[in-house]
């Protein structure tokens, strides 16, 4: 009997209680509801907008032909991308892009090397390291087109002067900058932007390094050289690979320099520039959606691989 009752109550005590999935899916539900205006605000602000420009890309609209107006298929992005303006416009984009993220990227790692060391004010000097990344970039680009580039009262053509002066010429070379080289202007204020954001991510993939590893490997006699070509280089690789990609992703639809130093002027129209005057000039709206579909086609195809290298460090770290 007592066999008996012990078996029955095992059993009642094994049973899922009446309602178990019905209170889960309640219970995920009440944990869920507070994020859905959140998530409703997101879709409706980020991928409307987006399903309408694709939309509008398949059309001939154009604000001076109203009459026009209809379904124009593939015709749009066709122009894209056999247009010569368009064309050079990528080339330029693509080309601007790697140069500015290859160049922040080294100058990145040297200055987050230095910063890694200990010296007196280190703190000082990586806020001070930080700031250029923190300018408007309207504001930037302003500043180097007035307070550094002019031929006139610039400080790049009047540190010339004072070198000239120093070895006793008084006919120093005074460029104009930007005239002389419109795009190499462009990139060197990008660079000056971007490389204390390609410092940040290397120092802080330096200061996570096996530091036991490291000082068992000078121990044994390794060179500077050797620890950092064989065990801080290939450690640095996933983060300069995070650098490099979230680099890409910005400066791709790079506008404020090329608006404000060049106006595209000079060769220096990349894709958003054209763009911009496609709308706002030409007031072709379905060949300017087709341009913009194509940036994001692109940017989200390198937001991908970004997303794919930080999950990858975060699995790392979690393995640690």
């Amino acid at each position: 009997m007592s066999v008996t009752l012990e078996r029955s109550g095992a059993a009642q005590g094994s049973a899922p209680p009446r309602g178990g999935p019905a209170l889960r899916r309640t219970a995920d539900w009440a944990r869920r509801a507070p994020l859905l205006p959140a998530l409703v605000f997101t879709i409706v602000v980020t991928q409307l907008p987006f399903v309408a420009t694709l939309f509008i890309s398949f059309m001939n609209w154009n604000a001076y032909y109203p009459n026009d107006r209809g379904f124009a298929g593939l015709t749009n992005y066709k122009h894209v991308l056999t247009d010569v303006t368009m064309r050079d416009a990528i080339i330029v984009t693509i080309e601007m892009t790697v140069v500015v993220v290859l160049v922040s990227l080294a100058l990145g790692m040297l200055i987050a090397l230095l910063l890694d060391r200990k010296f007196a004010g280190r703190g000082v000097v990586r806020t001070m390291m930080i700031t250029p990344f923190l300018v408007v970039p309207v504001a930037a680009a302003l500043l180097w087109k007035h307070a550094m580039f002019n031929p006139v009262y610039g400080l790049l053509n009047g540190t010339l002067t004072w070198i000239w002066h120093l070895f006793g010429s008084n006919n120093p070379p005074q460029p104009d900058w930007i005239s002389d080289f419109p795009l190499a202007s462009i990139e060197v204020t990008l660079i000056w932007q971007w490389t204390p954001f390609m410092m940040l991510i290397l120092l802080a993939g330096l200061q996570s390094r096996p530091l036991d590893v490291i000082e068992a490997a000078r121990i044994d006699g390794a060179s500077g050289w050797q620890i950092f070509r064989y065990m801080t280089f290939p450690h640095l690789r996933q983060y300069l690979e995070l650098g490099a990609l979230l680099g890409a992703i910005y400066i791709v639809q790079t506008f404020d320099a090329v608006f404000v130093i060049t106006s595209g002027g000079l060769g220096t129209a990349n894709l958003p520039y054209i763009i911009y005057q496609t709308f706002y000039l030409a007031h072709d709206y379905g060949r300017a959606s087709a341009a913009g579909v194509i940036v994001v086609i692109g940017t989200i195809i390198i937001a991908t691989l970004a997303l794919r290298t930080v999950s990858s460090l975060f699995r790392q770290e979690a393995a640690r």
